[in-house]
């Protein structure tokens, strides 16, 4: 019963106390997106995941988008944390059938270009791996060269094209690059 208690709440918070300790005893050893934690969203987040997602997109998810995902069992709803538990990035995964797809990541403006991008999308490859998936899909505005870099320096392939997938401003669609990532399984 006790085993049980701690492991689920291992789920609910990834925390590295060897970082922590490193981060007091020797603080130019490591850089502040290094001391950021994730952690499973919950509906008390909201507020702020809304507002994140109100700055990265130009068309953002509804309230009640986010807590369908909240409520489903079949999502992977995570938040990174600064060093002062200030919410500063969300994802949201589904995950079946041996497939992980990242439905939506967004990252405050100031913590953008700082790594914290590869940081949570090496944090959702290791969670898809526990998960025992086999790949991990998501789309991509091609105008994102950005994001397109990163997701290719982690591995991810191009696997095809949706054709009108994204609104824009102008009323116009832009197309949305598909690209995976396989997990290698070497278990026996």
């Amino acid at each position: 019963m006790i085993k049980k208690f701690f492991k689920g709440l291992k789920g609910l918070v990834t925390y590295d106390a060897d970082r922590e300790f490193y981060a007091k005893t020797f603080p130019d050893s490591l850089n502040r997106v290094d001391l950021m934690r994730f952690r499973k969203m919950t509906k008390a987040d909201l507020p702020k995941v809304l507002a994140i997602e109100a700055t990265g997109y130009q068309f953002p998810w509804t309230e009640g988008l986010f807590l369908d995902c909240l409520k489903a069992g079949h999502y992977g709803n995570w938040v990174c944390e600064d060093t002062e538990d200030k919410i500063v990035a969300f994802c949201i995964t589904s995950i079946a059938v041996g497939e992980v797809n990242i439905l939506n990541l967004c990252i405050a403006p100031d913590e953008r270009k700082q790594g914290l991008g590869k940081k949570f999308m090496e944090h959702i490859i290791e969670k898809a791996k526990e998960k025992k998936a086999e790949s991990v899909f998501l789309e991509v505005r091609p105008s994102n060269v950005g994001a397109i870099a990163l997701y290719e320096s982690l591995g991810f392939n191009q696997i095809g094209v949706r054709d009108g997938y994204y609104k824009k401003e102008d009323g116009t669609r832009e197309d949305a690059i598909m690209m995976a990532y396989t997990i290698m399984n070497f278990s026996a």
